[in-house]
């Protein structure tokens, strides 16, 4: 089987992952290191190695053997080094989010669809086996119809310069919403509060509700500021609970056989009737089975076979437009005190 070329560009935080997994994946090919401090691409790299340092991200394009380009630099860089890559003719898997906002990133995903290019996004928790169990069993009707859902992703975490909480660690939760729900279910209002208690310029802790069409609401609670670490997310059904738990690594996900039925009253007293519609249901508690498997590895040989394939990849250029459609929502609803924001992502399907 061919390889395809790939250059990594951006040697900071994240860059040196997509190289070890790059090297590590059979369809892939590590050709490049681009970064505009060489001398770090070099150190990124070692000293015994075939893969090639340089601060030319010009020479890399101009690269015939690079037939991709996996971008992990700062959001507000993306869009031109996105487009600079589809135009080209290479093939793009980048770091999330996609770009700084949503009409920039649809302009991308309009290029790649007339390039006939990959345009993938790297949300990588979406390659997770926990979050790839819960997508089968919330499409397969497993937990019936979905009631809400209750995602908590704080920690001690690193103040941003450059994006607030909502846009560095809510992208997670909104490419896993994105992800998992049934394709009929879409988003139609969020609303989001946030605040600045250490004074640092920019919103260090929020809430985010996203109300579906199905009438369920979601909601996200995203902070740096806490001392607990804490990367859990309840999925509730009319039949069953999906409970996520990232950091119990023992238990990643349960499936909690409770909840709450409506009974039949129609027979009873008005009065009667509303005490009882409502029984509770205590039942069994199942721990699946999860194969043991590198999220980010996946997301690379997902890559490698969408173009290999010459097909959409899972979390392809339009899931990334319907997060930044999303966080964009939340961010004018967090600066008009929380008002309720109508959004569409029919045009982005």
């Amino acid at each position: 089987m061919s390889r395809t070329g790939l250059a990594v560009i951006g040697a900071g935080y994240w860059g040196p992952n997509l190289v070890r997994t790059a090297i590590a994946t059979p369809a892939l090919q590590l050709q490049w290191l681009c970064d505009l401090d060489e001398e770090r691409a070099r150190a990124v790299l070692g000293r015994y190695t075939t893969v090639k340092a340089t601060a030319s991200y010009e020479r890399v394009l101009a690269d015939p053997e690079v037939a991709a380009v996996a971008i992990a630099t700062p959001a507000a860089t993306h869009f031109d080094l996105v487009r600079a890559a589809l135009e080209a003719g290479k093939h793009v898997l980048v770091e999330k989010p996609l770009t700084a906002s949503a009409s920039d990133g649809a302009k991308l995903a309009g290029l790649a669809e007339r390039s006939g290019l990959v345009l993938m996004c790297d949300h990588t928790y979406c390659y997770t086996p926990a979050v790839r169990r819960i997508r089968e069993l919330i499409r397969a009707g497993e937990i019936g119809e979905l009631q809400f859902i209750d995602s908590v992703r704080i920690n001690l975490g690193l103040v941003q310069p450059d994006v607030d909480v909502l846009w560095d660690l809510a992208p997670h939760d909104l490419s896993i919403l994105d992800f998992v729900l049934p394709e009929h279910v879409t988003p139609v209002a969020v609303a989001a509060h946030s605040s600045d208690p250490i004074g640092a310029g920019r919103a260090c802790l929020a809430h985010l509700s996203v109300w579906l069409s199905t009438g369920a609401l979601s909601h996200v609670h995203v902070n740096w500021l806490s001392p607990t670490k804490i990367r859990t997310t309840v999925f509730g059904g009319s039949r069953r609970t999906i409970v996520w738990d990232d950091m119990n690594p023992a238990a990643r996900l349960m499936l909690h056989d409770r909840g709450v039925d409506r009974t039949p009253g129609n027979a009873l007293a008005p009065d009667d009737r509303r005490q009882a519609l409502i029984s509770y249901r205590v039942g069994d508690i199942q721990v699946p089975a999860l194969p043991e498997r590198e999220a980010l590895g996946s997301v690379l040989a997902e890559f490698a076979s969408a173009i290999a394939e010459h097909r959409p990849p899972m979390t392809g250029a339009r899931a990334g437009v319907r997060v930044l459609e999303l966080l964009e929502a939340a961010s004018r609803s967090a600066e008009d005190g929380g008002i309720r924001i109508p959004v569409s992502m029919e045009a982005s399907k």
